[in-house]
């Protein structure tokens, strides 16, 4: 899988999904970033290109810094939005394929968080998605190893024709201490902090999830009620 090609085809879909929307739709909160609008995450997709282009780019993506990308684009339409957004993706393979792919974790989560606020499911066997799975769960990890928690397996339900993913902190699976089983999409949501504490308790199979509700938070707060996508 390319994670350069995959962003490419993630800008693609976002592109199509959000140049036939109208003012109303535009205006939609998003449940997965009840701070904004859907012209708002755009803005900060947007946004992000431009200043990880421009060389502005702190190591948290602290909130100022997003707001600040949503602030500065206040006043641009969506047309305006995409044709910036056309432009940083003439540049952005590019400095990619020089500094890493890691644009391409903030587009696939946000691809997502704008279909559930638009109710237009898609790209949720993406390769991006794949990829940004594998990443979060390697980040999950690495927050879990500085704990004394024991190990925690993730489980992909069973897909007829294909083989299922998995994941362990530690060690194989079957002797994790605690197993959670949903939809491989579902799994990449709860990597990314968008999946209710009620939601990962109802995935587990094997042992208690709650001591390691805190490190499912590492993109913010879990949501109080499911989200749409």
């Amino acid at each position: 899988m390319d994670p350069i090609a995959s962003w490419q085809a993630a800008h693609d879909r976002v592109t199509d999904l959000v140049a036939v929307l109208g003012d109303a739709q535009l205006a939609t909160r998003v449940p997965a970033c009840p701070d904004w609008t859907v012209r708002d995450l755009l803005s900060h997709v947007v946004g992000l290109g431009s200043d990880v282009l421009a060389g502005d780019e702190p190591d948290d993506h602290h909130e100022a810094w997003t707001r600040a990308q949503v602030e500065a684009r206040a006043d641009r339409s969506a047309r305006e939005l995409l044709a910036e957004w056309a432009d940083v993706a003439q540049r952005l393979p590019a400095w990619m394929q020089e500094h890493g792919s890691r644009p391409l974790n903030d587009v696939v989560i946000h691809e997502q968080d704008l279909r559930g606020a638009l109710g237009v499911p898609g790209g949720r066997a993406s390769d991006g998605l794949v990829i940004v799975r594998e990443r979060m769960a390697e980040r999950l990890g690495r927050t879990l190893a500085a704990t004394d928690l024991p190990p925690l397996a993730l489980e992909e339900s069973p897909q007829p024709g294909r083989p299922s993913w998995s994941w362990c902190s530690a060690g194989a699976a079957a002797d994790a201490a605690v197993l959670l089983r949903a939809s491989g999409f579902d799994l990449a949501r709860a990597l990314t902090s968008r999946r209710t504490a009620a939601q990962l308790r109802n995935w587990t199979v094997r042992g208690d999830v709650a001591p390691y509700l805190d490190a499912f938070a590492g993109l913010g707060p879990l949501p109080s009620e499911p989200l749409p996508e």
